[in-house]
């Protein structure tokens, strides 16, 4: 295998690590990170969402407190941190370019 076919096959394979949203909460999927921006959809109880990258925008107070860190879970979609249980209260993902 060469060196560009190792590295083409390590990116298709790489998966973002999963995290839980809070219990009992239906996070809603924005198209940036504030309330002003689209909702996109609602994400099911007991879902764990992938984070890709996470970038600074409106705070918000939830269920693992009160940050301003919003995660980005797809492409162009956000939801707070304020409700992921990421076990840190800054930055798991590098930040959104």
């Amino acid at each position: 295998m060469t060196e560009a076919s190792a590295a083409a096959e390590l990116s298709t394979t790489a998966v973002a690590q999963r995290y839980p949203v809070a219990p009992g909460v239906r996070l809603k999927v924005r198209s940036g990170p504030g309330t002003q921006y689209q909702l996109l959809r609602v994400l099911p109880l007991d879902a764990a969402v992938p984070i890709n990258c996470q970038k600074p925008g409106e705070w918000i107070t939830g269920t693992y407190g009160t940050t301003n860190l919003w995660d980005n879970i797809g492409n162009g979609q956000y939801v707070s941190d304020a409700y992921v249980k990421t076990g840190s209260d800054g930055y798991v993902a590098p930040r959104c370019a």
